[in-house]
């Protein structure tokens, strides 16, 4: 599906928790009729006490509080932190939970990944940044770098639009609150997502035509990096016709597992010149890219397998000169300073060992849409939690 570009909109880069908490707290705070929230992760620490209180406060001065959060990455919120939540108004909904077994979640794939807040229809932020305190620099050495974008103007409406229609089957009735649409900036924008129903590409297909239409650069940094076969193709090829092709991923992993998948690929894209930096200061979260002067991304989607052929996302595409150009220093700083240079020479050590590995990893990313489809696709189902039953567990002292 073509994205519907919508211009005049204002948008700004939120780099990790440090810039967006202060600002996606703010916009709640002075929320005065609605405020929609889809996250992937909430965690009861000092970031989700935070979110928390500033939740149950809107709701007590009136604004309707729609909450989706993943019933597998949200999966061990206390009772008394949702019933301090719904007892205050909030309306709180989990995206397809799961019962444990054997103390494990196993509601692994086709997940609800997005990270989207809509205030008042006025104000939007998506991007890649969840709610929790790993977010934040005083974390320690595994906090994260992330990124998110908070966008105000025409395009909000289709975020709006968007979140509405993901919440409808547990909503009560069509909103009271209609976006404005004035123009405020000079930015192009467009709400791009990925579902299991109508939109199972439409984030891929965007990126694929970035690339192929690229001229001069292509700069992505992506947490999780194991796309599929054209996306390689596209990035081969672009570098085949001088454009300057640079990738930063993940060199002090979350999961080493992910470096290892990436690693995989390295050789095929290094032969034609692609550049590769691994950034070695913190774990990679962010899911960012720009093409040429002008055309950026920000969102949820990784390039790997769970986003691209499994779980709900979301990203905004920006075409907007400034925008680029920022995120373009931003990206071109973190790797001079903060990573690590990949080389040919160093990735053909022992290549002999890995050679199998490496042929099973490209022919896995060439193949892995047509697997996909062995996965059923379940209903995307939202439970919404009642105050009362989650007063009847805590008075039983049950656990979440």
């Amino acid at each position: 599906m073509k994205p519907d570009w919508q211009g005049g909109n204002q948008v700004q880069l939120l780099i990790n928790g440090e810039q967006y908490y202060p600002r996606v707290f703010e916009a709640m705070a002075q929320a005065r009729e609605e405020i929609l929230l889809e996250t992937f992760i909430i965690y009861d620490d000092k970031v989700g006490e935070r979110l928390r209180q500033v939740l149950v406060d809107a709701a007590r001065r009136g604004v309707r509080v729609e909450v989706a959060v993943d019933g597998y990455g949200s999966a061990a919120l206390p009772q008394a932190y949702l019933a301090s939540l719904t007892e205050a108004g909030v309306r709180f909904h989990a995206f397809d939970p799961q019962p444990l077994v054997a103390g494990m979640r196993t509601n692994l794939f086709r997940r609800l990944h997005r990270k989207v807040v809509v205030i008042d229809a006025e104000c939007a932020f998506i991007g890649g940044i969840n709610y929790s305190a790993d977010h934040l620099g005083d974390f320690g050495p595994q906090a994260k770098q992330d990124y998110a974008v908070e966008v105000r103007g025409p395009v909000v409406a289709q975020v709006h639009a968007a979140s509405r229609r993901l919440m409808a089957q547990v909503l009560d009735g069509p909103s009271q609150v209609q976006a404005p649409g004035t123009r405020v900036g000079s930015a192009e924008a467009a709400w791009v997502e990925r579902d299991n129903r109508r939109h199972r590409t439409d984030i891929e297909v965007q990126y694929l035509q970035a690339f192929r239409q690229a001229r001069q650069r292509i700069v992505v940094a992506n947490a999780y990096f194991f796309p599929g076969y054209r996306l390689l193709r596209e990035l081969r090829n672009a570098a085949r016709r001088g454009v300057q092709v640079t990738l930063i991923l993940q060199g002090q992993p979350d999961m080493r597992w992910v470096r290892t998948l990436s690693r995989l690929l390295y050789n095929y894209l290094l032969r034609d010149q692609v550049r590769i930096y691994e950034y070695c200061q913190r774990p990679l979260h962010g899911k960012v890219a720009l093409v040429d002067d002008s055309w950026a991304t920000v969102g949820s989607s990784n390039l790997d397998p769970l986003s691209l052929s499994f779980n709900l996302e979301a990203n905004l595409l920006i075409r907007d000169r400034a925008f680029n150009q920022l995120l373009h220093e931003h990206l071109s700083e973190l790797a001079a300073q903060h990573c690590k240079a990949v080389t040919l020479e160093r990735m053909v050590r022992g290549y002999w060992w890995r050679a199998p590995l490496i042929f099973l990893g490209f022919h896995i990313t060439r193949y892995f849409p047509r697997i996909a489809g062995w996965f059923p696709a379940h209903r995307q189902r939202l439970t919404s939690v009642q105050p009362q039953v989650q007063a009847q567990a805590d008075c039983h002292g049950g656990n979440s």
